[in-house]
């Protein structure tokens, strides 16, 4: 799995400079408890033109660990809600992801990225952008 991430940039490059990645920048006033541990969080949502399946879930998931350059340790593990859709978690060294997707009342999804390790967030966004050919997408990193 330690391929994924040098080709996955190399192969964007030329996209990501033409369509730049809006994530939004959240501050908080929030005290942090515990500065010595470093933390980073990214939500990205999307809308999709197909319902997500499983596979999707598992190989999306999977990718991810890749492309943000984490160890996996367990997963990814799904679960289908039969009134709203898929869901899907993935535990890495350093935290791990979660994964949501709505089958009803919209096809949407909405990523959880939670890790103790610096990730590159934008790589993150468009590697997610691509994958589910979202026509919709945005991002909040905290």
């Amino acid at each position: 799995m330690t391929g994924m991430r040098p080709s996955y940039e190399a192969e964007t490059e030329s996209l990501n400079s033409t369509c730049p990645a809006e994530i939004v920048r959240c501050s908080h006033e929030m005290a942090d408890l515990a500065p010595a541990i470093f933390r980073q969080r990214l939500v990205i949502e999307g809308t999709c033109l197909w319902p997500i399946v499983e596979d999707q879930v598992r190989r999306y998931l999977t990718q991810l660990t890749d492309v943000c350059g984490m160890r996996l340790l367990k997963g990814p593990v799904t679960h289908r809600s039969e009134k709203y859709g898929w869901a899907g978690w993935i535990h890495w060294e350093t935290s791990g992801a979660h994964f949501y997707a709505w089958d009803s009342p919209k096809l949407f999804f909405s990523v959880d990225i939670y890790t103790c390790k610096e990730f590159d967030a934008e790589l993150a966004y468009h590697f997610t952008r691509d994958f589910f050919q979202a026509p919709q997408i945005v991002a909040m990193a905290f």
